[in-house]
């Protein structure tokens, strides 16, 4: 799926919700700015209002706005916002410029998955590592960068999830369509399947020695190589370059 298009969805609770939010999350409401009031909305979108709570509970639970008494929807700090949501992750990524979407999540990347596959050269079970060794057999077998798209994804997957620590596997699961949308970047590079291979291949052997530093190294390495083949393709596109 891409999910810098958004598509229409069924049903006005739904279109509602996804209008709102995409309005708050490109900054159309600032934070500490009140939502237009509840009769204004209800004639803009032909709704009754329990139809408009429902939308605004939504948004109350994403953590984008609070609802006070006698004062209507406020948005939030964006630092209060669930940005791991899949919804308000969508219409992130959805209005911010690709380059910009991409340097924020690696710094996140960064932070988290060199980490996790020192701890999982430690913790990873046989079956661990059967599973993320699996993962870069299908990366190896890929016949197109859309082959390889999955696998990719499930690699990381595998490597958090061998980590036996619930809240880094959640984590991984959580950012699974950022680091979709990360892959697909790097995947326009004319050489990704040959320069992605080596790299993963380098994580894989360093947990299936239970070499942390190693695993740390290699994902490090991982990401700046990432990051250099995202810089290459932004820059090939942007106007006036050949």
């Amino acid at each position: 799926m891409d999910y810098r298009h958004l598509k229409n969805r069924k049903s006005m609770h739904a279109r509602i919700v996804q209008e709102l939010g995409i309005e708050i999350v490109s900054g159309k409401f600032a934070p500490g700015e009140r939502l237009p009031p509840e009769p204004t909305l209800c004639e803009a979108y032909g709704v009754s209002r329990p139809v408009l709570r429902e939308a605004t509970r939504v948004l109350v639970a994403k953590g984008l706005v609070v609802s006070k008494p006698r004062v209507g929807s406020v948005v939030r700090p964006r630092e209060e916002w669930h940005m791991l949501d899949p919804d308000v992750l969508f219409w992130t990524i959805s209005v911010t410029p690709e380059g910009e979407f991409f340097r924020s999540l690696l710094t996140v990347r960064r932070i988290i998955e060199p980490a996790a596959a020192a701890l999982a050269a430690t913790e990873a079970t046989e079956e661990d590592v059967v599973r993320i060794r699996r993962c870069y057999e299908r990366m190896e077998s890929a016949q197109t960068p859309s082959d390889l798209l999955e696998p990719d994804l499930e690699f990381h997957r595998a490597v958090m999830a061998a980590t036996h620590n619930d809240m880094l596997a959640f984590i991984g699961n959580m950012m699974s369509l950022a680091l979709m949308e990360s892959i697909k970047l790097t995947s326009r590079h004319p050489d990704t399947h040959a320069l992605s291979l080596p790299r993963h291949r380098a994580i894989l052997t360093a947990i299936e020695h239970r070499d942390p530093l190693g695993a740390r190294q290699a994902s490090l390495v991982q990401l700046e190589h990432a990051k250099a083949d995202a810089e290459t393709i932004l820059v090939i596109g942007q106007p006036g370059r050949p």
